[in-house]
């Protein structure tokens, strides 16, 4: 029998690292009556932080699925990495949840990595809920967070509790339980951590001056939304419980409002109504608009050329009874086979069935199904539907973001796009026995994280891995001793470079060469320009209306497109170029496809060494967080590693710094930032852009 899609929900935790995800989690299970005793991160208990390096470092490194019920409500729930090395597990998790809890410190606030995430969940179309976590903690400020989320993250904010109190127990007035502005009651959680109870109270009357001001403010909001709420607001009258609610809901899963509540996990307060605000205000699949693919082998037959270069769109709703389509996110290494984590759209999807893969072309089999938990198979399952999150073993040649479907009707998905990688260093085994089980491992670990790579140079011969920072490579580094047994060394880390070019020219190829006793002739004039391109790599354009036929035209830009992808003067990606094709000249007999090829080469060749090189180097957004006193030497050591220092500001008794710095002075600066502050900073990079680098740093690779 299908199951109920309204009484289920897709959610991650998401947040910036040390804001409480994983506690929130936790709590979850716990209140939930899934779990007996809440872990803690502290102590490496956490359900979701199930691998050793999670629990030795005390961070979320990989994403971790859950499934429990709340109520009537299912809820697959999906804890994820607060630290920017690992944003590809949160990208990921987007890409195939309906709706997210956004957890924020009440003393840091809205943090880097917060910032972040907000984006990619407006990017994903995500509907949200923010948390307002840590009220207990000495320093937390809830009306400071609460406006932060509306101007750092251009969000529209709607508080639906308040917290009781501020700050520890010794304080005078500490945080003691949340006042529910939409039941207009006070709930208090006397048993803290080790409780499952709330208790409900009336508003005592030295808060209700407070909390009618915090209401009517959700009131007015919500009028913006519902004429009915409205006429009630205007002419005073009592306002139904039912459609307040009905309001809410409408307006977050539409991505007007984010609801805001407010607790301390840690302690067991504000987790209950935040799993009631879960089931009752983020969507279930239904109410999700149906995916949206392509024809991956549309029939032309009858179109105009513009038609049938346009991909046809094929739309699925979520439902059993639509043809399965469903997209991997996730691979986990198995000894008994990948485990791939698939997000069902539409349809069935069954144990022992084929399926196929659109993009390679190729079927695949669906061995077995499994339930999963955190990240191990938990239960067999015979089958599941539209709406669900599954482990699937048997697949071969799928990779993330790869489209699983019907083979009668095949459909291809939008696939998950992944930052590209920013630091590599050069990794060796120890004996040259252990090379290819080293090739292996390092195969299987760029399957499962899309932001690892793994190349060799074949200059050098050195086996070059790339990722998203030091921390990532350190612990990749950490797995390949402990997972695979696999002593390595590793080389100092290696700052991706690009190249662009300094100035516009207009430049002639010509091959005129005899080859194999056969003569080969061709001309090619090109134009190469520096170009602001957004995706970053070379953008090739045709300003050629007549001249050469069209296959050599082809050939021409097919060459062009090749060699801009293989790197620059100096070898390095080149990107912000623009290359125009200006004119073509064919021989009346020598003009072949080598010809016109050769042509191509030399032209752009030349073009980007008379154009000038400028090298350009990775820029990290840094926010550092440190006591007054410390500001002065953070900022001093700052400006010796280039950085450009953009505004500070106050939070509570903390200074927060933001500044840009080259990706190539910052390594090893988390140790010499906590040397500076005696441990007291604490410091976020994010990936920003690519900028021009000092003449002496291209000095040493011309």
């Amino acid at each position: 029998m299908p199951k109920d899609l309204t009484k289920l929900r897709n959610i991650g935790i998401i947040a910036h690292i040390d804001a409480g995800k994983t506690t929130v989690t936790e709590r979850m299970l716990y209140v939930s009556g899934s779990k007996h005793r809440a872990g803690e991160v502290d102590r490496g208990t956490t359900t979701t932080d199930d691998d050793a390096e999670e629990a030795e470092r005390g961070i979320t490194i990989y994403s971790a699925c859950v499934t429990f019920s709340w109520n009537d409500i299912e809820i697959n729930l999906i804890d994820t990495p607060g630290h920017v090395d690992f944003t590809a597990e949160v990208e990921r998790s987007l890409r195939v949840l309906d709706g997210a809890v956004i957890v924020f410190s009440a003393r840091e606030g809205v943090e880097a990595q917060s910032e972040t995430v907000w984006r990619q969940a407006n990017k994903y179309n995500v509907a949200r809920v923010a948390f307002i976590n840590k009220l207990d903690r000495e320093g937390a400020d809830f009306e400071s967070v609460f406006q932060e989320i509306k101007d750092r993250l251009e969000a529209n904010p709607l508080a639906l509790q308040i917290p009781v109190g501020l700050g520890p127990a010794h304080v005078d007035n500490p945080f003691r339980g949340v006042l529910d502005l939409v039941n207009q009651k006070m709930l208090v959680f006397p048993d803290g951590k080790e409780g499952r109870e709330v208790l409900t109270e009336e508003i005592p009357d030295d808060l209700a001056d407070e909390a009618a001001v915090w209401r009517e403010e959700l009131i007015g909001e919500l009028s913006n939304y519902s004429d009915e709420l409205m006429e009630l607001a205007l002419t005073e009258e009592p306002i139904p419980t039912k459609l307040i609610y009905r309001v809410i809901r409408d307006a977050t899963v539409h991505q007007q409002i984010q609801p805001v509540l407010c607790g301390s996990a840690l302690h067991g307060v504000g987790v209950q109504p935040l799993l009631d605000a879960v089931a009752a205000y983020l969507p279930h699949p239904q109410e999700m608009p149906p995916v949206e693919g392509t024809n991956p082998s549309p029939k032309s037959k009858g179109k105009s050329k513009q038609e049938a270069d346009e991909p046809e769109k094929i739309f699925r709703k979520p439902s059993a009874d639509e043809p399965f389509c469903g997209l991997v996110f996730k691979i986990l290494p198995y000894k008994t086979g990948d485990l791939s984590w698939v997000r069902i759209y539409s349809g069935t999807l069954a144990g022992n069935s084929r399926v196929l893969n659109p993009a390679k072309g190729k079927k695949e089999n669906v061995a077995q199904l499994w339930q999963i938990h955190a990240s191990k198979k938990e239960e067999q399952l015979q089958s599941a539907q539209a709406g669900n999150i599954v482990g699937v073993i048997g697949l071969r040649d799928s990779v993330t973001g790869d489209t699983l479907c019907d083979p009668r009707d095949p459909i291809l998905l939008e696939s998950i796009e992944f930052p590209e990688t920013v630091i590599s260093m050069a990794i060796e085994p120890e004996s040259t026995a252990d090379k290819k089980k080293l090739s292996d491992a390092l195969e299987m670990l760029r399957k499962q994280d899309p932001t690892f790579t793994a190349n060799e140079n074949e200059e050098t011969g050195q086996t070059l891995i790339s990722g998203m920072g030091e921390l990532h490579l350190e612990v990749i580094q950490h797995r390949l001793e402990r997972d695979f047994k696999l002593n390595v060394k590793v080389h100092n880390p290696r700052v991706s470079y690009r190249e662009t070019i300094r100035e516009s020219v207009e430049v002639v190829g010509e091959c005129n060469r005899l080859i194999n006793g056969v003569q080969h002739t061709a001309q090619v004039k090109l134009r190469v320009e520096p170009f602001d391109t957004r995706t970053g790599g070379v953008m090739i354009s045709n300003s050629l209306d007549h001249g050469l036929p069209n296959e050599m035209l082809c050939v021409v830009l097919e060459e062009l497109e090749t060699a801009g992808q293989g790197g620059g003067v100096l070898g390095f990606p080149l990107m912000r170029v623009k290359v125009t094709l200006l004119s073509g000249k064919m021989h009346e007999t020598d003009s072949t496809e080598i010809a016109f090829r050769t042509a191509a080469n030399l032209a752009l060749d030349a073009g980007l060494r008379k154009a000038g090189t400028v090298l350009l180097e990775p820029i990290m957004k840094l926010e550092i967080s440190t006591p007054d006193e410390h500001v002065g030497d953070l900022g001093g050591d700052l400006q010796k590693r280039r950085a450009i220092i953009h505004q500070t500001q106050s939070r509570g008794n903390l200074t927060v710094l933001h500044a840009d710095a080259p990706l190539a002075e910052l390594f090893g600066y988390s140790s010499a930032m906590r040397s500076l502050s005696q441990g007291r900073a604490s410091c976020s990079m994010t990936p920003t852009n690519y900028a021009p680098a000092p003449e002496e740093i291209l000095k040493r690779f011309l």
